[in-house]
């Protein structure tokens, strides 16, 4: 027979103590990945006041979805090269000791229908999970990380995020906004595209769109026409006909109060050669404003050089020499369809929008949550 338990001694069970959780270390490194058609990109960035600052950057050209219009699947070439290249931000990872991180993959891996076995040698053989991002999710941090460059007077603002295998528009009303506020109510987007019930004014997305062709997509599509111009201005047309579903294509748009801001590299690759840069200089670059007269110059100018001028070109390079001309007739087609004659050039996107994300989620931004 067991003996009987005293009273006192465990016959009844301890009270549990709930603590409290850790507050996140305000200077810990975060990391963002962004993987997308064509390029690795990634970024190791510590909070600094309602900002960040960037202590590692990494960036390869892996050209992960050659060959995927055709076949509908990642090439082993090509997960081969991509898987290097993370390889490498791996190390970065370790080298500053990053716990939170967000790595993502867009249109290249959404398309492919060997994506899922892709994601999972990634992790065999690095050791990093990839997620696989909505449309929508890549275009709200697009827009979240261009809201340090929107105007107190934007009450309309278009942002396009050009990528290698689709580009993201969003348009937004912040008429209701007032004018210091309109950055934050930007930021605090993060968290849907559905801002709902609020007590303070909210940035309203009157409609976005994710179109499924970027700058790799769309050079594919017409590789077969071998005449420069033409080529470009099929790209250019057929890009501009893809938007008819986007609600403010259809609409006259007031001109005062409307801002468009471009985030992609060929953008900025159009700001470098507009400012005669021999090498990119990020400071000039980023938050440069551009009209639509000096974008047609610089794209004239292109046009001229023909593909060898191009390639011999450092500001654009043999890698990006027919990927410019694709986005550029992205571009021309945005600025011939929207009521501006400025774009407000970012040097930011993506990646940027997920550091953001994670440190407002975290509260370690000055002015955060948002």
């Amino acid at each position: 027979m067991a003996p009987k338990r005293p009273i006192g001694a465990g016959a009844f069970p301890k009270p549990v103590v709930t603590l409290a959780p850790e507050p996140p270390d305000p200077v810990a490194p975060y990391a963002a990945l962004d993987l997308g058609t064509n390029s690795c990109r990634m970024l190791v960035a510590q909070p600094k006041g309602s900002q960040f600052h960037v202590v590692d950057s990494f960036s390869k050209s892996v050209q992960l979805g050659s060959g995927l219009e055709a076949s509908g699947r990642l090439s082993r070439a090509s997960m081969a090269r991509t898987v290097q290249a993370l390889r490498i931000c791996k190390a970065k990872f370790q080298k500053h000791k990053v716990q939170r991180m967000r790595l993502v993959a867009t249109e290249a891996c959404r398309r492919a229908k060997n994506a899922r076995d892709f994601i999972r040698f990634v992790n065999r053989e690095t050791g990093l999970q990839l997620d696989i991002i909505a449309p929508e999710e890549e275009a709200r941090l697009a827009v979240v990380s261009c809201a340090p460059l929107v105007s107190v007077k934007t009450e309309q603002l278009l942002v396009v995020d050009i990528g290698g295998g689709s580009t993201e528009l969003v348009w937004i009303d912040l008429s209701r906004v007032p004018g210091p506020d309109r950055a934050r109510a930007i930021m605090r987007l993060h968290k849907g595209f559905d801002t709902g019930d609020h007590p303070f004014p909210t940035a309203k997305v009157v409609d976005w769109i994710s179109v499924p062709l970027g700058v790799a997509t769309l050079k594919d599509l017409f590789r077969d026409v071998e005449d420069d111009a033409g080529r470009f201005a099929l790209m250019s047309w057929y890009f501009e006909e893809q938007l008819a579903d986007f609600s403010p294509y259809a609409h006259e748009q007031a001109r005062e109060g409307f801002q468009i801001i471009g985030t992609s590299g060929t953008v900025t690759t159009v700001a470098a050669s507009h400012l005669g840069l021999r090498r990119y200089d990020r400071t000039k670059v980023d938050g440069l404003r551009m009209s639509s007269d000096q974008i047609d110059a610089v794209i004239r100018g292109y046009l001229e050089l023909g593909e060898e001028g191009r390639r011999a070109d450092p500001r654009i390079g043999k890698d990006r020499q027919s990927l410019i001309m694709s986005g550029s007739a992205i571009l021309q087609a945005l600025m011939r369809v929207w009521p501006t004659d400025r774009l407000s050039v970012a040097d930011r996107g993506l990646r940027e929008g997920l550091l953001y994300a994670q440190m407002s989620s975290d509260g370690v931004l000055e002015d955060g949550p948002f």
